[in-house]
């Protein structure tokens, strides 16, 4: 089917290894520093990233044969802007602790180079159905990092994952402490370089 041919599987998979916008292309950096010291804001975050590439690449692709060259990327602001508040608002009606968690950093998915990257290179030269997947596909891989950063940031930070208690009370009477400075923002740096490290090392072939 066209609908899944090669070009469009790959639109939708390279993403989530190959060309990991966040592993590959170092991109989106600043929100996983942000918004990982745990794991539900992370999910969210990362849902909330992939639903705006997603869309907002379907719809500039819907519409860039009519928008002029000179004012394209005041375009795509107005759309993410739109798809954001959108987002932003669903998150304060539905989720509204999450919403105080990630404070700004949702209003900032105005300004994440994945999104508007993905806009630019890919939307704006293809048709909706391979943006869509395209989108998603850069959202997801985006999100796999941040949920895997959080993950790790929150079980060893505070014994936790989602806010269920993982590590048991027993292994704190017998001395164990949790890492403190798995909830500083340093951290996160330091294990997003790492898992760029083991994914270029064990993982990632670069294409030749």
């Amino acid at each position: 089917m066209a609908l899944f041919s090669k070009q469009n599987k790959e639109a939708f998979i390279k993403p989530l290894n190959g060309d990991n916008p966040v592993l590959v292309q170092v991109l989106g950096i600043c929100s996983a520093l942000a918004v990982t010291s745990q794991l539900k804001p992370a999910i969210v975050m990362g849902l909330a990233v992939t639903i705006i590439t997603a869309f907002s690449n379907v719809i500039i692709s819907i519409i860039r044969n009519t928008i002029p060259q000179r004012i394209r990327i005041i375009v795509q602001l107005v759309v993410v802007a739109a798809l954001v508040t959108i987002v932003s608002q669903v998150l304060k009606a539905f989720a509204y602790d999450v919403s105080v968690q990630l404070s700004v950093y949702v209003g900032l998915i105005i300004t994440n180079c994945i999104l508007m990257g993905r806009l630019e290179a890919f939307a704006m030269m293809n048709k909706p159905w391979p943006s869509f997947l395209d989108g998603v596909g850069n959202g997801l891989g985006y999100a796999l990092i941040l949920v895997i950063v959080g993950a790790v940031r929150e079980l060893l930070g505070r014994g936790s994952l989602l806010g269920f208690q993982l590590i048991p009370e027993g292994a704190y009477n017998f001395g164990y402490v949790n890492n403190g400075m798995m909830t500083m923002p340093a951290m996160a740096l330091i294990l997003v370089g790492c898992v760029i490290w083991v994914h270029r090392a064990f993982i990632y072939k670069e294409e030749k």
